[in-house]
C-alpha cells in the first residue's frame, strides 16, 4: 500500500513514538476544555516552538470526535492547490484518509506536491494521538487569494453535503515571520480580531494593510468560510505566543496563534 512518508518528523517533532506521546500529552494537561468548535487554525512550527499553541487548539474539539479532519495547509513550496488520497504515516500509526470524502471533492490528487510539504504534516501526530479514530482529508493551498480560498471553501461544502459527513476543518498556518517580538504582536492581534465576527474582507484587508506575513491566511479564509456554512456564528483567540517565548530573542519572532470558530 502506498503511504505519504513523514517528511520532518525527527525535526519538527520526534521520531520516537513514545516520546512524541509523551510530548503531545503533556501539551494537552496544559489546555482546558472550551466552547466545541467547527474549525480552528493551529500553527506548524517545530513543536517545540508552537506545540502548545496547537494543542490549545485542538483542545476545543471533542476527544471522542471520530468524523473527518479537513485539514488545509499552504504550500511553501510554489505548488497548485491540491489533495492527498493515501494514509499519511505518523511515529504513531497511520492516519486513514476519508476516500469517499475526496472522490466528493472537486480538487485535484497530486501526491508528489505533498512529499516534502510540513504545514499539513505537523497537524497529523496531534489528530493521530487526541482523535484515533478519525480519518483526514489533507489539502494543500497554492494561491490564497479570496476568490481561490471562497472556491475552495465551496468545493469542501460540496463535497460534504455530499457525502453527510460530519467534518471539523483545520486551517495550518503561523503568523508574523522574523520580524521583531513588539511587530509581530501588533499585526498578528490587528489581523486576527476581524475572525471574532468571521470577517474575512477584513481579515484579508487588515493582512495586506499591515504586511502581517502570515503564511496561510487563504487556508484560515477557506476554513471560516466552511464553518459559516456549518452554522458558525463567531470565532475567538483562545491563545497567542511568539517564538521569542521560548528562545528569548525578541529580535526575530514568529507568531503562533491557536483560533477557533464556533
Amino acid at each position: 500500500m502506498k503511504t505519504r512518508s513523514c517528511a520532518v518528523c525527527g525535526m519538527f517533532y520526534p521520531r520516537d513514538s513514545a516520546h512524541l506521546t509523551q510530548i503531545l500529552e503533556g501539551f494537552f494537561s496544559r489546555t482546558a476544555p472550551g466552547e466545541p468548535a467547527l474549525g480552528i487554525v493551529s500553527p506548524h512550527a517545530g513543536y517545540i516552538y508552537s506545540g502548545q499553541i496547537a494543542a490549545y487548539a485542538f483542545s476545543r474539539i471533542d476527544p471522542g470526535f471520530s468524523g473527518t479532519f479537513v485539514v488545509i495547509g499552504p504550500s511553501h513550496h510554489g505548488y497548485l492547490t491540491s489533495a492527498s488520497a493515501i494514509p499519511w504515516e505518523t511515529p504513531l500509526g497511520l492516519v486513514e484518509i476519508d476516500a469517499e470524502f475526496i472522490d466528493a471533492l472537486d480538487i485535484p490528487v497530486d501526491e508528489p506536491s505533498h512529499e516534502e510539504e510540513h504545514s499539513i504534516e505537523v497537524q497529523l501526530p496531534f489528530i493521530r494521538h487526541r482523535f484515533p479514530r478519525a480519518r483526514v482529508v489533507p489539502i494543500m493551498m497554492g494561491e490564497q487569494d479570496p476568490a481561490h480560498a471562497a472556491a475552495v471553501a465551496e468545493k469542501i461544502v460540496a463535497a460534504q453535503r455530499l457525502t453527510k459527513k460530519e467534518i471539523r476543518v483545520v486551517a495550518s498556518s503561523d503568523f508574523s515571520h522574523y520580524v521583531p517580538e513588539a511587530q509581530a504582536k501588533t499585526g498578528d492581534l490587528y489581523a486576527i480580531e476581524p475572525l471574532a465576527r468571521l470577517d474575512i474582507k477584513e481579515f484579508y484587508r487588515r493582512i495586506r494593510e499591515k504586511r502581517v506575513t502570515a503564511c496561510g491566511y487563504g487556508p484560515i479564509s477557506a476554513m471560516v468560510a466552511v464553518c459559516q456554512c456549518m452554522g458558525a456564528g463567531r470565532g475567538e483567540l483562545i491563545r497567542y505566543a511568539t517564538s521569542g517565548d521560548v528562545t528569548n530573542d525578541r529580535n526575530q519572532v514568529v507568531g503562533y496563534a491557536a483560533i477557533a470558530v464556533m
